[in-house]
């Protein structure tokens, strides 16, 4: 809803601005926007898990595969289903997006399951996109219908297909990828849009409070070695 209150908001401003009979007045001007509620989602391990193997199972291999590939790169919908063979550079092991939510051109960090499921992909003569309709020939205009097949097949039905984004980023700070490394594969321009993208899981924080046993311990108890105030240090640095 606050999203559709500032575009009228914008829309009535232009119509003010270019002078448009009966624009003299903005009606949304007066319209306060509620509170602006963030729905993060991520998928714990063992959710990935049957996330896969519900998207082997699935009946579109076409589609499946590039939900698999947006699992696998964090990447964006349209970055991946609008994705062109000529956009895959094998040698340096990345996906070229031409234009990018930002405008710009951006490269996705392809891993090695990344480059054998492309490898594994059936290419059609004449097609330059990777996964393009069996129906159409053009990239799926959503991906819906079979997203939809395959979360509920993995019993994941409150996941949306930008929540694949989320996790890809949560999987990656909870093994101790920094934000800035982070904030690079997913194309974001500013750090604190891909702090909304990080999840740090309840034993990702509790492994981290155990770290200040080695400077600090409860008399009676023995302070653990192995690294001290550098181990901390090292923990601390990536969300500074």
């Amino acid at each position: 809803m606050n999203r559709v209150i500032v575009i009228l908001r914008y829309i009535y401003n232009l119509a003010r601005k270019w002078k448009v009979p009966g624009g003299h007045e903005n009606p949304a001007a007066g319209l306060s926007a509620g509170p602006d509620v963030q729905r993060n989602r991520f998928l714990s391990e063992e959710e990935a898990e049957a996330l896969v193997r519900a998207i082997h199972a699935d009946e579109n291999q076409t589609a499946a595969r590039s939900i698999m590939l947006l699992l696998l790169t964090g990447g964006r919908r349209n970055e991946i289903t609008h994705a062109k063979w000529d956009y895959v550079d094998w040698t340096k092991k990345t996906l070229l997006v031409p234009k990018s939510k930002s405008g710009r051109a951006r490269v996705i960090a392809l891993n090695q399951s990344a480059i054998a499921l492309l490898r594994s992909a059936p290419r059609l003569d004449g097609n330059a996109y990777i996964f393009p309709s069996p129906v159409t020939g053009r990239p799926s205009a959503s991906l819906f219908f079979p997203w939809d097949r395959v979360r509920k097949r993995a019993g994941l039905e409150d996941v949306r297909l930008h929540d694949l984004r989320h996790s890809f980023a949560s999987f990656l700070v909870n093994r101790g990828v920094s934000l800035y490394v982070v904030q690079g594969l997913l194309g974001h321009l500013h750090a604190r849009t891909t702090q909304r993208y990080a999840h740090l899981t309840d034993e990702t924080l509790t492994d981290a409070a155990e770290l200040v046993q080695e400077v600090v311990a409860f008399p009676g108890m023995e302070r653990r070695s192995g690294g001290g105030a550098a181990a901390f240090g090292a923990m601390a640095r990536p969300s500074d």
